[in-house]
């Protein structure tokens, strides 16, 4: 008889618990062994080559997230210290790999959900999906590593490089860089559900079939942490997991980093490829997923009466953060500038809103406050909206409770095309509203034949894009869990 195999859960569970129980000696004793790690890895593509354009410990991430009253009021005066820029942005998308190919596509209304190809999903009630048809890792990553990690990590590691790559950060200026001063920070929502599954399959028939990098390359942190391996960057380097608000946490943990002084440059993002059996069949399970299998462009609906579930995406978006005066050291283009955010938890229910939205609302007021900035500032919210039921009228309600009837706000989804990515849509949805900053127009809300009547429409984008002179734009995300986060940007001046 066969040995019992543990459940998927379990044995997930397992592999978090052994991730997190690394101790601080064999960190060092990794850092010491860098140099052969990256012999491993293969020879390093350092950023530049293309055109341009294209602290670890418990108690840094309580610092981060659960602030005391003084830490507080220590970081607001870093806030005005060091100011906080964005000078690149990677991405891997259903509509593209460049930041400018997927925000012209995202300006034309075009929609990249479609039929999955990867694998045989006949037999579910959900068929479609925000896929990635075409994506290579030449160039970005290692070929002999590639071929071992999980799809979440090729995308993160290229999505990264490519945000290098957009910066202007060649060999020359890597070899500059204070490599101490900076960190990655790249979350994941599910990690490498591919490996693990994979691994799962093999014990069954025995351990000795299993991949001996199934737990590493599983766990949510490798791809940072293999990232900065292969840059040589020894700053702040984790990753948070908070379902989809990962990437705001990411983006505003890693800010916060350079606000205080502890790095120059972060990239920071999240990325997912959740489009596999086990991810699809979870969220199927779940019954959250739309099943407008005949007509997948029409799936994502947000805020339309005849939405019936999100839709699954993968991809990965990355920014580069950089402290003002480091930046214009290097003569990098600025793209916006990082005002500030914020968390809160609904500590209400699993995967339901709260009826009230006091979770929400209090995230928004606590990001304005953080940011220094006036509702009346906000003249841009690229909502979290993801075509759900609840999900999309409790968001609106707590959008107009905080800012009114503004005239002069526009509010779109950009789920409304892509999918949902999970993890990676904080990230690909800052890189949206940077380039509303960037190129002076709001990409629209596609599908929206028939809105909730609860909806205020003259807040919506419309079916086309619109001209918009962003003054600040808010990025909502919310997770699985209650998690909410909102971070904000603004033109640099």
């Amino acid at each position: 008889m066969a040995a019992p195999v543990a459940p998927p859960l379990c044995t997930w569970l397992v592999a978090a618990c052994l991730s997190a129980a690394c101790g601080d000696g064999e960190k060092e004793k990794q850092r010491r062994h860098r140099g052969s790690v990256g012999r491993l890895f293969g020879s390093r593509r350092l950023p530049g080559s293309g055109r341009r354009g294209g602290g670890r410990s418990g108690l840094s991430m309580a610092v981060a997230l659960h602030p005391e009253r003084g830490a507080v009021e220590t970081k607001k005066t870093d806030v005005k210290q060091r100011r906080v820029v964005v000078t690149g942005m990677g991405v891997v998308t259903p509509l593209g790999h460049d930041p400018d190919e997927f925000y012209n596509n995202l300006l034309q209304g075009i929609s990249g959900i479609s039929e999955i190809e990867a694998f045989d999903c006949s037999s579910y009630p959900t068929r479609i999906a925000g896929e990635i048809k075409s994506f290579s890792t030449d160039g970005w990553v290692a070929p002999k590593l590639a071929k071992r990690m999980d799809k979440f990590m090729q995308y993160l590691i290229t999505a990264g490089k490519k945000a290098l790559d957009n910066a202007g950060i060649t060999e020359e200026i890597m070899n500059e860089l204070e490599k101490s001063r900076c960190g990655v920070l790249i979350g994941s929502a599910m990690g490498g559900m591919k490996v693990f599954s994979d691994a799962i399959e093999a014990l069954r028939v025995s351990y000795k079939k299993m991949n001996p990098f199934c737990v590493p390359f599983a766990t949510t942190n490798m791809g940072s942490a293999i990232l900065a391996m292969d840059l040589g960057w020894m700053g702040p380097n984790y990753s948070i997991s908070t379902a989809c608000a990962t990437s705001n946490f990411c983006i505003l943990n890693a800010a916060n980093h350079i606000r205080r002084g502890e790095a120059d440059v972060m990239l920071c993002g999240g990325s997912d490829a959740p489009i596999i059996p086990i991810g699809l069949g979870g969220f199927v399970a779940c019954r959250a997923l739309s099943q407008r299998n005949t007509d997948p462009a029409k799936a994502s609906r947000p805020w339309d009466v005849d939405r019936d579930g999100f839709v699954m995406g993968e991809g990965s978006g990355v920014l580069v953060l950089e402290e003002l005066e480091h930046a214009k050291k290097r003569g990098a283009e600025i793209y916006a500038e990082f005002l500030g955010g914020s968390f809160t938890c609904d500590a209400y229910h699993m995967t339901e809103p709260h009826p009230e939205g006091k979770g929400v609302i209090l995230c928004i007021e606590n990001a304005l406050a953080d940011s220094g900035v006036t509702k009346e500032d906000i003249n841009y919210i690229n909502a979290h909206a993801t075509s759900t039921q609840m999900g999309d009228l409790k968001e609106f309600e707590a959008l107009t409770r905080c800012f009114g009837k503004n005239p002069q706000l526009r509010v779109n989804s950009t789920k409304s095309m892509t999918g949902h990515l999970l993890g990676a849509a904080g990230g690909i949805e800052a890189v949206a509203a940077i380039q509303a900053i960037r190129t002076g127009w709001v990409h629209p809300n596609i599908n929206l034949d028939n809105p909730e009547k609860n909806v205020d429409v003259s807040l919506l984008v419309g079916p086309q894009k619109e001209r918009c002179d962003v003054k600040v734009a808010l990025s909502n995300s919310f997770g699985f869990g209650g998690h909410n986060s909102s971070i904000l940007f603004a033109p640099f001046k």
